[in-house]
């Protein structure tokens, strides 16, 4: 990419698609698109086509994306898979029509099977069953790769696939009943500080699945890296090779946040699946390493949510 190529963020609102354009215009990027959803639905095919035909950008972040937790993912599965077929169909099709260079395309971790092994590499795609909490969700995903591949495939058209793992970050959602875990205990514990000194959180599952977090500034900078570097239509990982129980993040937010009364944990509830791993070989060779640990990532991204709650 040239420091004046004409490049579309779609999704530059949420978390991921304003750290790719952070990243973008630190790097000295002049010619950034970044319209909201009163400009374009990229949920309507029309409207998506048209503005795509009007704007013609070169290089395209394809960061648009219906995202929640579990609770929101079981409740909404419907949604989750129409929404984004719809975005991601609309936006590859679209790109490839107008001629654009190049497309990265974000999937996520949970399309790797339930019982993957760990840690996953990125060749356990499709080779066995997803976790059922958020089936529609990764299906649309695994969807979102199988259509760059065959773009690929039948009409050259240089369209790239990252799966990022679980990430946080400003920007996030930290509604605890339809967000990602981390902001929800964010938002969670906070809370609890706001109130009677006898109020405790109680979180979902025993705390013994393992999960691995990656700080959405890291991501954006490895979408940088791939979209310079990176030009085969084989999925590629992104995370930080290392995970943590829920447990211990738990523990984590909590002492940044300095909540000090007990956790209590709600076994009725879903674990999800046991672990989530993701082996970073691949995107390593590039020359890309994650930069920010754990619990300064927690820090800076609680600060935020505090100035913006």
């Amino acid at each position: 990419m040239n420091k004046d190529d004409k490049i579309l963020v779609a999704g530059a609102t949420g978390m991921v698609g304003s750290a790719i354009v952070r990243n973008l215009k630190a790097k000295g990027y002049t010619n950034i698109l970044t319209p909201d959803r009163k400009r374009v639905n990229y949920t309507d095919q029309h409207n998506t086509h048209f503005y795509m035909d009007c704007v013609r950008p070169d290089y395209v972040f394809l960061a648009a994306a219906r995202v929640g937790g579990i609770m929101d993912n079981a409740t909404h599965a419907a949604d989750y898979i129409r929404d984004n077929l719809r975005i991601q169909t609309n936006l590859i099709d679209s790109s490839y029509k107008v001629g654009t260079k190049k497309l990265l395309f974000l999937g996520s971790s949970c399309i790797y099977p339930k019982h993957a092994n760990q840690p996953m590499t990125e060749d356990q795609l499709l080779s066995g069953y997803l976790e059922p909490t958020n089936q529609s969700y990764a299906l649309a995903k695994i969807a979102g790769i199988q259509m760059c591949q065959s773009y690929h495939k039948q009409y050259g058209f240089n369209a790239i696939s990252l799966m990022p793992t679980n990430l946080y970050g400003p920007n996030d959602n930290f509604d605890h009943n339809s967000s990602h875990v981390l902001p929800a205990m964010v938002s969670k514990f906070s809370g609890a500080m706001k109130r009677s000194k006898h109020y405790e959180v109680t979180l979902w599952g025993d705390g013994s699945a393992r999960r691995e977090f990656l700080h959405v500034d890291d991501l954006a900078e490895a979408c940088y890296v791939c979209m310079q570097e990176y030009d085969k239509p084989d999925i590629i990982n992104v995370g930080t090779g290392e995970d943590v129980t829920i447990k211990e993040l738990a523990e984590i937010v909590a002492g940044v946040v300095k909540y000090d009364r007990e956790i209590k944990w709600d076994t009725s509830k879903p674990n999800g699946t046991p672990r989530k791993l993701l082996d970073v070989s691949k995107i390593k060779s590039l020359g890309w390493s994650p930069k920010i640990e754990l619990e300064d990532g927690i820090r800076s991204t609680y600060e935020w949510y505090k100035e913006n709650e």
